[in-house]
């Protein structure tokens, strides 16, 4: 099993602990576990704003990869002083066409 793997525990992500770092540009492994741990959460995040329980389904979406990327960068990069309203404002815009109604 590879490290990555084991860090991202038994939900199985569609996007890798290293297209994560690619994305962000890290070539560390000190935050391996950070990013890990964000990953998860913002894929979760994600979800719930897309109103969506099923993860293929999500994945499915056009704008699901491109939504988790900004999550898990956003957070990451404003670790201190994250402003999760913003954040969940444009996450919605971005999922916008694949949200599923609620009432």
């Amino acid at each position: 099993m590879h490290r990555s793997d084991f860090l991202l525990g038994v939900i199985a992500v569609f996007l890798t602990l290293e297209e994560m770092k690619n994305y962000l540009r890290v070539d560390h492994e000190e935050d391996d576990g950070l990013l890990a741990d964000l990953l998860k959460a913002s894929e979760r995040l994600c979800m719930d704003i897309a109103r969506m329980e099923d993860q293929q389904e999500f994945e499915q979406s056009p704008n699901a990869k491109i939504a988790v990327q900004y999550a898990v960068a956003y957070q990451y990069e404003h670790r201190e002083e994250a402003d999760h309203h913003t954040l969940i404002l444009t996450l919605r815009a971005l999922l916008f066409g694949e949200r599923k109604p609620g009432f």
